[in-house]
């Protein structure tokens, strides 16, 4: 059954993979799945499976960081040797850099989302130093690779975050209608950001910002590439939805040993599904910090709403300007006094000088 229009609509202005800044890998990748998905039917029920299970390894593909980083904590769980020198946390760290590393040199990664990948490694660390201080969840005591009681390793599980988040915008060529202005969403992830740390000693503001952020994002809509098709969600959906699969991944890094919560201390057990508020909270901050690096565009592939109309105002402002320099210009030389040219006759026209050769005669003036 088709989805209604105005959820599902046909692609238009359809950018190339490299205008959507695929890599090597990706641009081979996507000319393969196309000559395949070329022969398909572009309607009915066989065409929205084949767009759900192509969406399902978009998505996979997008994860492939934080999957990679959390298959190696589950398999460490497992199979890591006890007696060895090299402590378990030290390895953990080594195999994300690894990761990381060779994501980057197998053009599986570009440059710019490892840019992502370090703040948020640096904001995420500064967080953990802090929670782990306070006992909010603790770690193993081994290893040297460490910042006080955090392994480095730690920082890549932010990273992986920000990893999913740049990639998922190219992949599926994100474009948001109405995104709200950017300095009005850096305000409320500065809110968010400080309440993870003042909350310890003063008022939990988590709900009050659940309310920002739902006032804020309410009327944004995300519009998703998927084959021919792009699909429309509202903004706050998807924050729910990957806020959920976060907290999915948690709870298998948990169990895995990565890190444990005080009630988890006698044994694992679920995290508790209070968590999917500041998983949702921290996407927030998530956001934020790449729309800083990548701006959203707008369904017409221009800038946001916001900057779109900065930019509206800045042209006016400069025809204007243009406008009363060209009147300027025109005024000042039709008052200005008549020029002589020494290298020969200046120019007919009102107030010019004209010899002889004009049929005029010497001296005269018209």
């Amino acid at each position: 059954m088709l989805l209604p229009r105005r959820i599902v609509a046909p692609l238009a202005h359809a950018r190339s993979a490299v205008e959507r800044g695929f890599t090597a890998v990706e641009q081979r990748i996507d000319a393969a799945a196309h000559r395949r998905l070329a022969r398909l039917p572009a309607d009915g029920p066989r065409a929205w499976s084949v767009a759900l299970v192509v969406f399902t390894l978009k998505q996979t593909w997008a994860c492939l960081f934080g999957g990679l980083l959390l298959a190696v904590i589950l398999a460490t769980r497992l199979w890591y040797p006890d007696d060895v020198p090299l402590a378990r946390n030290d390895f953990l760290t080594l195999a994300a850099l690894a990761l990381q590393v060779g994501m980057l040199a197998t053009r599986l990664e570009t440059v710019a989302e490892l840019r992502v990948v370090g703040v948020f490694h640096v904001v995420g660390t500064a967080m953990e130093l802090f929670k782990t201080d306070v006992g909010s969840w603790s770690y193993a005591a081994d290893g040297v690779l460490r910042l006080g009681a955090v392994p480095l390793f730690s920082g890549f599980m932010y990273g992986a975050v920000g990893s999913y988040l740049v990639r998922v915008m190219r992949i599926f060529d994100l474009r948001f209608a109405r995104y709200p202005r950017r300095w009005v969403t850096a305000l409320v992830a500065a809110a968010i950001y400080a309440n993870f740390f003042t909350h310890h000693w003063w008022w939990d503001a988590r709900w009050a910002l659940v309310a920002a952020v739902v006032a804020v994002w309410a009327r944004c809509v995300m519009h998703v590439r998927v084959l021919t098709r792009v699909v429309r969600m509202p903004v706050l959906v998807a924050f729910g939805l990957v806020s959920a699969v976060i907290w999915v991944a948690e709870n298998l890094a948990t169990f895995a040993g990565a890190w444990l919560y005080p009630a988890q201390a006698a044994g694992w057990h679920l995290v508790s599904p209070h968590k999917l508020v500041a998983w949702f909270l921290l996407l927030v901050i998530s956001v934020v910090l790449v729309t800083w690096v990548h701006v959203p565009r707008a369904p017409d592939g221009s800038g946001t709403a916001g900057a779109a109309r900065d930019e509206v105002r800045r042209q006016g402002r400069r025809r204007r300007t243009d406008s009363t320099a060209t009147t300027a210009t025109a005024a000042t030389r039709a008052n200005s006094a008549p020029t002589t040219n020494a290298a020969g006759p200046p120019p007919r026209g009102p107030g010019s000088m004209v010899g002889s050769a004009d049929g005029v005669g010497d001296g005269a003036t018209v």
